[in-house]
């Protein structure tokens, strides 16, 4: 059901419902007032009965006779005389006087105030006065149809031209609604008109106060989506441009194998064709790394397996996936602890850590000198990664990171993905990464340590 209708439906039922409650409050205090009046109009006549009676016996009269008032047409909307009575009792219960409808009201001695009669099957409203001498009893009554017929004609009064306008009340809520309604509207019609890659944000100035926050919602929801298909379009093009050399050169390499007709031949073409294979598993590999390392949040205490890092077990993966690449170049590979310390304590997800640790000692292994020593040294503050071999030049430092950037001259096949790998993991942990040559001005040194905003 939409929102539209389930207001409407709300403002349709709830009117009518407050309508009538309005009216019933309406009825019950127009018939309070209305007793008052009437109530107190028979205190008057009773006090004034009783103040003649009085009058008459101090000066010994007759009592005085009532006599039947003249009859008004109904269409007047004059009250019926036969809706009144009036009758006195002497103290042994004689009827002294009365109209002509007295006869009716009952005595009940003792009373005094309201009492609520039954006459002839008709609702009759009765006031008593007793004398202060208890030489008589007055009695004022009048009919209750009165008092409906006064409530009625007043409500009625009042509630026939609210009914009257009812129905145009409810067509203004409908087309009120309708007008609420519509920047909901207009918002869904923009968004279905859209193409699927659009995805350009909704402006928050003209919406409405009410939805101000969903806009800005689907605004951050657009943001990552689009920022999730620059991730997807990026890996698709980086995968395009790097996987088209290698599988050539597997393409190449193969028909040489295919083609060879001696062990000779035979042998390095396979060799070769194991290397290609080798560079194009590691280069998928670290391109999947790098994936999905881009969609991972960038702050560590939201990494879903952070922990307190204990770097003995990371150092220990990291160096076992090396030790194939070291032992063929003849690198030996060397960690230093620090002395009565806590080597870098950091929280952090282990597993991405080694990955990071695995790419700088993987690099620092592939690109120094055969026969040489790379250190893996641990600090308080910071982690070091070093090698030996030539200095890197400063444009060259400066391309460090960059997508499938490798230099020049290089035996060992690579991706240049793993340093884009290891500055991403870092971001997320909050470290900084620093390149740079040793203290003796030769080969390359790595520093990890706490960016300055995370301390």
């Amino acid at each position: 059901m939409s929102l539209q209708r389930r207001l409407l439906i709300y403002l349709l039922v709830c009117a009518p419902l407050v309508w009538g409650l309005a009216l019933f409050v309406s009825v019950t205090q127009t018939r309070r007032e209305v007793n008052e009046i009437y109530d107190g109009e028979l205190i008057r006549l009773a006090r004034q009965v009783q103040s003649t009676l009085h009058s008459e016996l101090r000066t010994n009269r007759p009592m005085p006779s009532f006599e039947d008032p003249p009859q008004l047409a109904p269409e007047n909307g004059e009250a019926d005389s036969r809706d009144f009575a009036l009758a006195v009792w002497d103290a042994h219960g004689e009827l002294l006087m009365n109209d002509r409808e007295g006869v009716q009201l009952p005595r009940l001695s003792g009373a005094s105030g309201f009492v609520d009669s039954k006459l002839d099957g008709h609702p009759w409203r009765v006031y008593y006065l007793q004398s202060s001498t208890g030489a008589w009893l007055v009695a004022a009554g009048q009919r209750t149809k009165e008092r409906d017929e006064l409530v009625r004609a007043l409500t009625t009064s009042q509630s026939v031209p609210w009914l009257l306008v009812l129905p145009a009340l409810l067509l203004a809520m409908t087309w009120a609604v309708r007008r609420a309604i519509a920047p909901v509207r207009h918002l869904a019609a923009e968004l279905q008109g859209r193409h699927a890659n659009d995805l350009q944000r909704i402006p928050e100035q003209v919406a409405p106060t009410e939805l101000k926050p969903l806009v800005v919602a689907m605004n951050g929801l657009f943001g990552r989506i689009e920022a999730t298909l620059d991730r997807e379009r990026r890996f698709t093009a980086d995968a395009a441009h790097e996987l088209r050399t290698p599988l050539a050169a597997l393409r190449a390499q193969w028909d040489v194998v295919r083609r060879s007709t001696s062990d000779t031949e035979r042998q390095p073409a396979e060799a070769r064709l194991g290397v290609s294979i080798d560079r194009l598993d590691r280069l998928v590999t670290q391109m999947l790394a790098l994936s999905r390392l881009d969609s991972t949040l960038s702050s560590p205490q939201a990494l879903p397996n952070a922990t307190s890092v204990q770097w003995p077990h990371v150092v220990e993966q990291a160096m076992s996936d090396c030790l194939a690449v070291a032992g063929r170049r003849g690198i030996e590979l060397s960690c230093e602890w620090p002395e009565g310390g806590d080597a870098m304590p950091i929280t952090g997800d282990e597993n991405l850590l080694t990955v990071l640790l695995r790419n700088l000692l993987d690099n620092a292994v592939r690109y120094a000198p055969s026969g040489t020593l790379v250190t893996l040294r641990f600090f308080d503050d910071r982690l070091e990664v070093e090698n030996d071999g030539d200095a890197m030049s400063t444009e060259q430092l400066a391309r460090l990171g960059e997508r499938f950037h490798r230099r020049d001259g290089q035996n060992e096949f690579g991706s240049g993905l793993g340093v884009s790998i290891v500055q991403r993991i870092a971001a997320i942990h909050a470290l900084a990464v620093d390149f740079g040559a040793r203290a003796d001005g030769r080969g390359v040194k790595v520093v990890l340590r706490r960016a300055l905003s995370a301390t």
